[in-house]
């Protein structure tokens, strides 16, 4: 089966790589087209270098591999497109962390929600929809964008309703917290069958069965004796025990994303586990990112000493993109779980919101079931968490700061812990600090920068570092484990550093 597929963003190393491998994976997909698009020339290089030899090595002499920096070009004519790119790289991803930090706000990834998943959104909204100019003009009439990039509701949410280009979201939390709860039970994975509905990052297992048993009102008398899981997923068990329902994300995304665990720094290491950044730590992913940017930059002349990878038909990754380009293309049947436009599928949340739910995916098409009403505890989370979305994308597309402003202080964990003028001086500092990505806030930042030589500034915690904060270790301190360290900087850029840089 001919077609192309682009990846956008692909200096996203680790990750672009796994989602590559996936699709080579497919036995019909041997004389497919795979563009890599990035604007950093280096990390372009170093991504085609490695997929190059792979190919190369399990003689899959019919592939096409080719590499740019010219977005529309890499669109061209492309069937599927997957975005992965970070927009501002890790430069802006520290000012996402350290500016909400002067205000107390103490986030542990800054991906989603919470003053720094807000900032991520209006960088990588204007990209979205450049993206979606371009398969628009370039791509295959029949083009599907398959977006990774975060905040995936957001992004998705854009392109879905200003981009024209069919979108589907997606994301890995679904699986994992199935083998979790797969684990706490101790049976196979394989053998859980769920129900799994909200929004992404923030969806909940509404059912649980195992062999026509039903488990869901006995899971958390499993999650509490379990001493593993009771130690890392205090916020998610408690959360179980409060709402009746396991959330998806880790404990130390969703602690972020609520206005309780994180608002007092004396109460926030209650919350949380040190032993890995995603239980909680203060910018811990921040952390876990810069490690392994530095890692890979050290050690990339080691990693093409290595033996490249073996592509075998049937081993591929638990992401879904791959999966479901093999049902479109091959028809099999394949069964996830997507960030779509409800559309009424969750009937007590917003038409227009994106959701996360089931879905079906064969020759046909993108099913996605009516899911129904989700417990009413559940839609309230999530529809607080759609307020600040809905804002946020407004904001983005539109260059409208004040309801930039509205989106901070309707965010739960922003509202929690800052009063009004705080968060209005908050959203100036995010604006200067992040000029060089939001163009769409020229007017907005101008007027943030005079203010803040005219007004007396309230005042801010400068040197904060956080209630949890760990220490970034040094490439001497990472040699001393290497595959521990080579781990990381393959897991640590899922979300893509080098994405296009909008303006």
């Amino acid at each position: 089966m001919s077609f192309k597929a682009a990846f956008i963003g692909a200096g996203s190393i680790g990750f672009t790589r796994s989602l590559v491998r996936d699709l080579l994976a497919v036995p019909e997909f041997k004389d497919m087209s795979i563009a890599l698009m990035d604007i950093d020339e280096r990390n372009l290089e170093m991504i085609h270098c490695l997929l190059e030899r792979d190919i190369k090595t399990n003689q899959l002499d019919e592939v096409g591999l080719s590499a740019t920096t010219d977005q529309a070009a890499a669109v061209a004519d492309a069937k599927y497109v997957f975005n992965v790119a970070r927009v501002g790289g890790l430069e802006a991803f520290r000012t996402d962390i350290e500016i909400p930090l002067r205000y107390g706000i103490d986030q542990c990834v800054g991906d989603t929600l919470c003053a720094g998943g807000i900032m991520y959104g209006q960088r990588g909204i204007p990209m979205i929809l450049e993206l979606c100019d371009d398969i628009v003009e370039q791509a295959d009439p029949e083009c599907m964008l398959l977006n990774y990039a975060n905040p995936n509701a957001m992004m998705t949410w854009a392109a879905s309703h200003y981009g024209g280009v069919h979108t589907l979201g997606l994301c890995h939390g679904v699986q994992g917290g199935a083998r979790q709860i797969a684990g706490a039970f101790g049976i196979p994975v394989e053998e859980l069958d769920y129900i799994c509905a909200g929004i992404n990052h923030q969806t909940w297992y509404i059912q649980l069965l195992h062999r026509g048993q039903n488990l869901t009102g006995r899971l958390l008398a499993a999650m509490e004796a379990n001493p593993e899981l009771a130690k890392k997923e205090k916020v998610r068990i408690d959360m179980l025990r409060r709402f009746g329902y396991y959330s998806t994300e880790s404990n130390g995304h969703l602690s972020e994303y609520l206005p309780w665990y994180r608002k007092r720094p004396e109460e926030i290491k209650d919350w949380i586990s040190l032993d890995s950044w995603i239980n909680g730590e203060t910018g811990g992913y921040l952390r876990v990112c810069e490690e392994g940017r530095n890692w890979f930059e050290n050690d990339f002349p080691n990693w093409m000493k290595e033996e490249p990878r073996k592509i075998v038909g049937g081993e591929r990754s638990a992401e879904h993109g791959s999966y479901i380009v093999e049902g479109l293309e091959t028809g099999r049947l394949y069964r996830g779980h997507f960030n779509v436009v409800n559309c009424g599928s969750i009937e007590n949340l917003p038409d227009d919101a994106i959701v996360e739910v089931p879905g079906y995916v064969d020759g046909n098409g993108v099913s996605i079931p009516l899911v129904g009403e989700l417990p009413l505890g559940c839609a309230a989370i999530c529809q607080s968490s759609i307020n600040v979305q809905r804002l946020a994308v407004e904001a983005a597309v539109h260059g409208d700061d004040n309801l930039l402003r509205q989106a901070m202080m309707l965010d739960p964990l922003t509202g929690a812990v800052c009063s009004p003028p705080e968060i209005w001086q908050l959203v100036d500092d995010m604006l200067i600090g992040q000029s060089t990505w939001l163009p769409q806030y020229d007017t907005a930042i101008a007027e943030a920068k005079k203010r803040r030589e005219t007004d007396k500034r309230l005042p801010t915690r400068e040197g904060y570092r956080g209630a949890a904060r760990q220490k970034t270790k040094t490439i001497e301190e990472m040699a001393e484990d290497r595959e521990a360290a080579k781990r990381n900087a393959g897991a640590a850029d899922k979300a893509g550093f080098t994405g296009k840089k909008s303006g």
